[in-house]
C-alpha cells in the first residue's frame, strides 16, 4: 500500500509538514516494496484550493493513506470520496524515516 507522509525537506531526516495542502514535499512510500519517492507540491503557492488539489495529486500516485499534522475541511470530504484515509500525527518533531519505521511496525 502507497502512504503519502507530508514533508520539509526531501530526505529520510526531514520533519513531518504539518500542513498538508500546503506541505513542501510529498514522501510516497510503498509499504510492500519499502521504495520511497520524495516529489515537491506543485500546489503549495495556489491561492486556494491547494488541499484538493494535493488530494487528487496523491491519489494520481495511488495514495490509500496520508499522513499530516492537519488537514483542512474541504480534504477530508475528497479523501472519504477517494477511500483515502487520513491520519493526522501531531508529533512535528517526527522525521521522515520515524514515520515510515512506525508503518513497518
Amino acid at each position: 500500500m502507497k502512504v503519502a507522509i507530508t514533508s520539509v525537506g526531501n530526505s529520510p531526516d526531514a520533519k513531518l509538514d504539518s500542513h498538508f495542502g500546503r506541505c513542501s514535499y510529498f514522501v510516497i512510500y510503498d509499504t510492500e516494496t519499502a521504495a520511497t519517492e520524495y516529489i515537491p507540491n506543485i500546489n503549495k503557492e495556489n491561492i486556494e484550493g491547494c488541499g484538493p488539489a494535493s488530494v487528487q495529486f496523491v491519489a494520481s500516485k495511488g495514495v490509500k493513506k496520508i499522513i499530516s499534522g492537519e488537514f483542512g475541511a474541504k480534504v477530508k470530504a475528497i479523501s472519504d470520496s477517494l477511500q483515502i484515509q487520513l491520519i493526522i500525527l501531531k508529533d512535528q518533531e517526527k522525521t521522515v524515516s520515524e514515520i515510515i519505521q512506525l508503518l513497518n511496525h
